[in-house]
């Protein structure tokens, strides 16, 4: 038996790898980008780009002929900036590559899916606090095709007889091992980090919110945790034609302030911060409600912000020294 994860290469992706290995797993990793085995160390890599002629052959025999019985899809682009420049693109890219890899599935021996989805179907929600109840209303093009994703599993699931599960991530930040930090500067945490690193002030958007200290609240959660998350989802996928949706968050809220202080503390540093216009759209508080998947798959989150800005200071610092796989 193998587990397959696309995209397996990317932060998040290398996390759920190494966790997967750790506990005796064979892993198979398909991803558009070149194979690095620091990042992947011990399983089986195979190159692929999903949107290519041809690809969803190429993967139904690597599934066959690798024993896979489980996928996690990883492999999409997560930019919203980038969603709104691109739109197109976007829905190219992250619903096509699923309509791949579900078309790949037909004829194998795949009986569990589970799919990398994002709070960002939820779009600026009217409370703070977002169930998997909340309605489902994307603000940007990256979050409809998360959300077009979780239709498309709706309907693939009931005709093909496998089991899925979506989890719908809120802030992911940290690192598991130095050497798997986040390579790119797209989350507050990691564009913190650089910017103090190059003496250059951290942006605040926005200190005129409805929130005790003005900035901007938000729900972190510790990349190992959301690996974690994806072995609970693996292991209690449901029965076939099933598909169940989760919320994968602390339940906690973090103003930007408070983050910031937190890297201060962490880092010992002091730097002054830029506050900006907030920009369009932001919430004022998103926070998850994570009730679901602790009482349907036993999990819940176990590291705290402290625990969250100390790893991705060290693997921050470790990617400066030693380069990101080293």
């Amino acid at each position: 038996m193998a587990t397959l994860v696309t995209g397996g290469a990317g932060y998040i992706g290398a996390h759920v790898v190494r966790t997967l290995q750790e506990r005796g797993e064979r892993v198979v990793v398909v991803d558009a980008r070149e194979p690095d085995p620091g990042r992947n160390r011990d399983a089986v890599v195979r190159r692929l780009d999903l949107l290519a002629p041809g690809s969803a052959e190429q993967l139904r025999t690597l599934i066959i002929d690798e024993g896979v019985e489980a996928v996690i899809h990883f492999a999409a682009r997560k930019r919203v900036d980038e969603s709104l420049a691109r739109p197109v693109w976007y829905y190219e890219q992250n619903v096509g590559g699923l309509a791949a890899v579900l078309a790949a599935l037909e004829g194998t021996a795949v009986e569990r899916f589970v799919f990398s989805s994002s709070a960002a179907v939820y779009g600026s929600p009217e409370e703070s606090f977002v169930t998997e109840l909340s309605p489902t209303r994307p603000i940007n093009p990256y979050g409809r095709t998360k959300l077009i994703g979780e239709w498309m599993l709706d309907d693939a699931v009931r005709a093909q007889s496998f089991s899925a599960v979506s989890l719908r991530y809120f802030n992911v930040a940290g690192a598991g091992w130095p050497d798997l930090g986040d390579p790119e500067t797209l989350n507050l945490v990691t564009i913190v980090l650089d910017r103090i690193e190059r003496g250059l002030p951290p942006v605040v958007f926005g200190d005129d919110f409805e929130t005790p200290d003005g900035s901007g609240v938000r729900d972190y959660v510790h990349v190992v945790d959301l690996a974690h998350a994806h072995i609970a989802a693996l292991d209690q996928a449901g029965e076939p034609g099933s598909h169940r949706v989760f919320n994968v968050g602390t339940g906690v809220g973090t103003s930007v302030f408070e983050l910031l202080d937190m890297v201060a503390d962490v880092t010992g540093r002091r730097f002054e911060t830029e506050v900006i216009a907030r920009r369009a759209g932001d919430p004022a508080a998103v926070v998850a409600r994570t009730e679901r998947i602790t009482a349907e798959l036993g999990w819940r989150a176990e590291h705290d912000l402290r625990s969250i800005i100390a790893s991705a200071w060290e693997a921050h610092r470790h990617a400066r020294d030693h380069g990101p796989s080293a």
